[in-house]
């Protein structure tokens, strides 16, 4: 069963996977707002686009009320938008490291700190939240993305046992090496790229269907008693 009907928000909507996420749940008959920094370069059709700067509190309140005023309220929230900056420890610059955090894991605290006044009032709220499989597999020059990452996954298992009470279940999707976004970025890069191709189980890229998909089950009712899981979608690693 998919989630059809559910108003949802998307953050890091315009690119990558918060794309592929956001064009999933329209075709599901999701009302669907994705948010992100600077508009896509071509329109979401059935989507609406509202303007987001995760580091900025009042920017992401703004947005969970323009689709609470669009929508009646909000019923699912996927916390997608993410940076990063990667580099070794001793080369890693302060405004590089704290870019990282405030938008990886204070980005996701504020718009999720946002939206619960609204996933309250929903019958079936739901929070998604993206990891990374970097958040529980050391790679080198990756620090202050995989330190967010694994920050994240223990918040929303905390934020889980906060907010089961009220009918709202938050887990997280953790992808591995996917054909847009970063993932798509690092296997461009042929300096580094055969390291990781190497460790694939699995011998192809994930795609953003694979991810949405994910996505999908987790706000849908057949994960109604899943709560403060983190799903890997990684084809395998061996790490």
């Amino acid at each position: 069963m998919m989630p059809n009907g559910k108003s949802a928000v998307v953050t890091g909507g315009t690119t990558g996977l918060g794309r592929a996420v956001a064009e999933a749940l329209v075709n599901d008959g999701c009302q669907v707002v994705y948010a992100a920094r600077k508009p896509a370069g071509s329109p979401l059709p059935g989507a609406h686009f509202h303007p987001l700067d995760v580091r900025d509190p009042d920017s992401a309140r703004a947005l969970m009320a323009a689709a609470a005023d669009r929508f009646g309220g909000v019923d699912v929230l996927v916390a997608n938008a993410g940076t990063s900056r990667p580099g070794p420890v001793r080369a890693l610059s302060h405004d590089d490291w704290t870019t990282v955090i405030d938008t990886n894991l204070t980005g996701t605290f504020a718009c999720v700190s946002a939206a619960l006044p609204y996933l309250e009032k929903s019958p079936q709220g739901r929070i998604v939240t993206l990891s990374s499989a970097l958040a529980v597999r050391p790679a080198p020059g990756a620090s202050s993305y995989a330190a967010s990452k694994a920050a994240l996954e223990m918040f929303t298992r905390v934020l889980a046992l906060e907010v089961a009470a009220q009918g709202i279940t938050a887990n997280c999707v953790s992808p591995g090496f996917i054909d847009t976004g970063m993932g798509r970025q690092l296997s461009e890069n042929s300096a580094v790229w055969p390291v990781y191709e190497a460790k694939l189980a699995t011998p192809r890229l994930g795609t953003g269907d694979e991810v949405a998909a994910a996505v999908r089950y987790l706000i849908g009712p057949d994960a109604s008693y899943v709560n403060g899981h983190v799903l890997e979608v990684n084809g395998g690693l061996r790490w």
